[in-house]
């Protein structure tokens, strides 16, 4: 990306994810309340309510949860706020592939799955994860409308972080197709987030070309688009400053077909 003739030999830099988190990042999640309901058939409608709320509930599943790492976080306390059944090491066993060989580096933006039993800590979770990520413009009087966007969820995947950075850019007014995106990424990096260029000229000034759309830092830093990530490997933060980039120089990220 950033147009100074470049590459094509992604790679992964295993330096982009550290023990101590250093920005924000995450999706939101919404799950579903689970309660219980009785009513005797030879009680009065009004008594209904209070039969109801007699009625204990079943013992609840273990239920898998998308956590977004922030700045501060580490397995073990993740897992132990969630009281994850076998500590860090079953919840490092879980995103193995997500995380990487090292279970000590773990960087903001990062997407865990998190298997609990405790509801609250489902509904924690779903709250804290759609507020960073979500950008969503709140009108005046509008909470209803921003609490409903916030509740969209997107796949932890390439087709969901493209989906996501429309919905995004669509808000801020940044031109660009799905196609247009995904034809792009796919020659940039073949779809890996943390791919880096170090070995091209913008390596050679310092400014290797990083993640899915192959960004150098200080045109990241420029186009950044608010509300997302300052980390030029998270997905979503990487496709939308690299397509208010293109939206700058070429018109829309559709009309890049080559090095940009």
């Amino acid at each position: 990306m950033a147009g100074r003739g470049k590459h094509r030999r992604p790679r992964t830099n295993p330096l982009t994810r550290g023990i101590i988190a250093a920005g924000t990042g995450g999706a939101a999640l919404t799950l579903p309340l689970l309660g219980a309901t009785y009513a005797s058939a030879a009680a009065e409608p009004q008594s209904a309510p209070a039969a109801a709320q007699s009625v204990p509930q079943a013992a609840q599943p273990a239920k898998s949860l998308t956590y977004t790492v922030v700045k501060g976080d580490s397995l073990a306390r993740i897992a132990d706020t969630y009281d994850v059944s076998g500590g860090w090491k079953q919840l490092y066993k879980d995103n193995r592939a997500a995380v990487g060989s090292d279970p000590k580096l773990i960087h903001p933006g990062l997407k865990l799955t998190v298997k609990t039993t405790k509801t609250d800590a489902a509904k924690k979770t779903a709250t804290k994860s759609s507020a960073p990520a979500k950008p969503v413009v709140k009108p005046a009087g509008g909470v209803a409308q921003a609490t409903q966007a916030s509740a969209k969820t997107y796949a932890d995947n390439l087709d969901g972080w493209i989906r996501e950075a429309l919905d995004i850019m669509a808000q801020k007014g940044i031109p660009g197709s799905y196609d247009g995106i995904y034809r792009n990424v796919m020659r940039e990096s073949s779809g890996n987030p943390l791919a880096i260029n170090n070995w091209d000229s913008n390596a050679a000034k310092g400014t290797p070309s990083k993640g899915l759309l192959q960004t150098i830092d200080p045109t990241f830093q420029a186009y950044h688009v608010d509300g997302t990530s300052w980390d030029p490997y998270d997905p979503v933060a990487n496709i939308t400053a690299a397509c208010n980039y293109a939206a700058d120089r070429y018109g829309s990220i559709d009309n890049v077909n080559g090095p940009y």
